[in-house]
């Protein structure tokens, strides 16, 4: 999956004595592979939610034992890759040599650093459905330079909650912490809900809210597939009604306050960062390994001469030059 543009953040200011209100968006409609998916950030109106910076809703989709979402080996960097299924089984391979199956209810995160090249694929024994959400947190100055990794999570916190289940992925709510390491102040959480919840804030925080399936109604807007809730900093609860039985991810973190480029499956500070990784992927010399996968290796056109207005609309290498798909 990718993108291009450039992201600066305001001062992050908290307006006292009120609430700020949901703003919600379109998703736009992609395919990654065999995938659709409904991508809910990037988006011009809204390039991050806290380093928060790509979210694909993927999904869902019929796979086989020997057809999945099929996306051949590509590169990273700047950037960890969460992975989170709500339906089905997938392998992920990567150039340190990870073999993984993820299962729904479990979390595969990927740490790019200065460079790693994963894929995705069948699993040769899950057929059935698949769906789940992409999403990337855009790495500080400090770790962004640092070496690969990759870790799974089979056992999440979980926990009944009012009106359904939580399951924390990244972070700490009411005291309970996620085992998975991020470097900024984040926090993912599964939403699993049969009737009205109310779910507890950080002021601090700015959210987004995407949901997978189902609708809730947040301050009397509806939210369904295909749309993403926003709220800014200030707000130290969210009600969520039901209206049918939901799936939902709420993301949130500290606004990020480094200027950020993303451009294909990067997330950079400058053009030249991104020749340099281009030209390295394009040679193979080694910077983001080999992983051993039967599915065809991705490639893409050089960056563009100069750097490109924020267009979200570009460049998953379905709708612009690149050959293939990413996630």
């Amino acid at each position: 999956m990718s993108i291009q543009g450039s992201i600066k953040k305001g001062d992050g200011r908290i307006v006292q004595n009120q609430v700020p209100s949901i703003d919600i968006s379109a998703s736009r409609e992609a395919h990654v592979g065999r995938l659709l998916v409904r991508r809910a950030l990037p988006r011009r109106e809204r390039r991050t939610v806290g380093a928060w910076c790509f979210a694909d809703h993927m999904g869902p989709i019929d796979v086989t034992t020997t057809r999945g979402v099929d996306v051949g080996p590509h590169p990273h960097m700047g950037l960890q890759t969460v992975t989170w299924l709500i339906e089905g089984t997938q392998m992920h391979r990567d150039s340190l040599g990870s073999e993984q199956l993820i299962s729904a209810g479990e979390l595969n995160l990927m740490t790019a650093g200065r460079g790693i090249a994963h894929s995705e694929e069948a699993t040769g024994s899950y057929e059935g459905r698949l769906q789940g959400i992409q999403l990337w947190v855009a790495q500080p100055e400090a770790t962004r330079n640092g070496p690969p990794s990759f870790d799974h999570y089979a056992d999440l916190p979980r926990f009944e909650h009012e009106g359904g289940f939580i399951t924390l992925l990244i972070g700490t709510y009411q005291g309970v912490r996620s085992p998975a390491t991020v470097a900024t102040p984040l926090i993912g959480m599964d939403l699993d809900l049969r009737s009205t919840l109310s779910v507890d804030l950080d002021p601090l925080f700015e959210y987004g809210i995407v949901v997978l399936d189902g609708g809730v109604r947040v301050d009397g807007a509806v939210l369904t597939p295909g749309h993403f809730g926003f709220c800014s900093t200030g707000r130290d609860l969210l009600r969520l009604e039901v209206l049918q039985p939901t799936r939902a991810m709420l993301l949130g973190g500290i606004q990020f306050d480094e200027p950020i480029e993303m451009w294909w499956n990067f997330v950079g500070r400058s053009r030249e960062e991104f020749i340099e990784a281009y030209s390295s992927w394009a040679k193979g010399d080694g910077r983001f390994g080999t992983v051993r996968s039967a599915l065809e290796r991705i490639t893409t056109t050089p960056p563009p001469p100069q750097r490109a207005r924020v267009v979200t609309e570009v460049l998953d290498g379905r709708d612009g030059p690149s050959k293939g798909a990413k996630a």
